[in-house]
């Protein structure tokens, strides 16, 4: 059973209408300034009108259609200035609900049940952020970090399992460094969500293609989220685990994005953008011998499968 309906910050939007790309993981207003140095961070009123500019100049270039916004708890969620930024920018975005991992965690983790936190979860998705009107359309980017979540991540996956059950919806992971991603996986479907309702976040991070190929024979879709990062990870490497995973026969669980999650990565001051994976990476892939039917998939088929619920054969 799927839906075909996304939940859109400016409201419902049927899947067939994203006719071009979707970004997969992504921060359009976010706060992870946790050392206090103003670097982990992407304004509302500082910096929404170079984030704007980059999705006008992807949906003109490359019809880019969606993005999946993964801020969710605890990071500096705005959802106000998404529908602004959606509006102006004449880009779908898709917010997200959910705790992201410890460090960040707001109150609520430190007492309360699996079963409270799952209420709380599915409030917010029936009923809208606060006063906003805006409804969550997935659950993430709900983080854990290490082999194996703490008891307070626990608590926040197993809450977001249960919500997304009731609800239909989708939820995405933070794999630190791309690790723990197996374990988050079992604690998820242990709940009841299937594993074609998760997305195990940060894959790209992690250089153990025998993950990747256990998580998509699975059927959980396996996130190359942070492409272009080349502090955490060089796109050569990428490259190799994600034509790996194609070769194995998995290109239909692969979801490719960037995660801009500070000022400094967007193209107005130097970084690399949300374009990069259209100007950069994508060809090479093609130059690698991947064809624009298995491009479309990983860009387009493969999130809406994964937002939607839909199967291979459905979309």
């Amino acid at each position: 059973m799927h839906t075909t309906t996304l939940h859109t910050v400016t409201g419902p939007l049927s899947y067939e209408a994203v006719r071009g790309p979707v970004l997969s993981h992504e921060h359009l207003v976010l706060d992870l300034d946790l050392k206090g140095d103003g670097g982990a961070i992407l304004d509302a009123e500082r910096h929404s009108t170079a984030v704007t500019s980059e999705l006008v100049s992807l949906r003109d270039e490359f019809d880019l259609s969606l993005v999946m916004e993964l801020t969710c708890r605890g990071m500096g969620r705005d959802p106000r200035a998404l529908a602004a930024i959606a509006r102006e920018s004449g880009v779908a975005v898709v917010a997200a609900t959910g705790w992201y991992y410890e460090p960040f965690h707001t109150p609520e983790l430190t007492s309360a049940s699996v079963e409270e936190l799952a209420c709380s979860l599915v409030r917010e998705i029936e009923d809208g952020f606060d006063a906003t009107g805006v409804r969550p359309g997935v659950l993430g980017e709900v983080g854990s970090h290490g082999d194996v979540p703490s008891e307070p991540e626990t608590r926040s996956l197993r809450a977001a399992a249960r919500a997304a059950v009731a609800t239909g919806l989708s939820v995405a992971t933070h794999a630190q460094l791309g690790r723990g991603g197996l374990a988050q996986l079992e604690l998820l479907t242990a709940e009841g969500l299937p594993a074609h309702r998760v997305s195990v976040g940060h894959q790209d991070l992690l250089d153990d293609p025998a993950v990747h190929k256990e998580l998509a024979a699975s059927g959980a879709y396996v996130a190359f989220d942070t492409v272009g990062k080349e502090n955490y990870q060089s796109d050569d490497t990428r490259l190799r685990l994600l034509l790996g995973l194609i070769e194995a026969g998995h290109a239909d669980r692969a979801l490719l994005s960037c995660d801009i999650s500070r000022h400094g990565y967007l193209v107005s001051e130097g970084g690399q953008g949300y374009g990069h994976l259209f100007r950069s990476f994508l060809p090479r892939l093609r130059a690698a011998g991947v064809d624009d039917d298995l491009i479309d998939l990983m860009t387009r088929r493969n999130p809406l499968r994964f937002l939607t619920g839909a199967s291979t054969e459905e979309i």
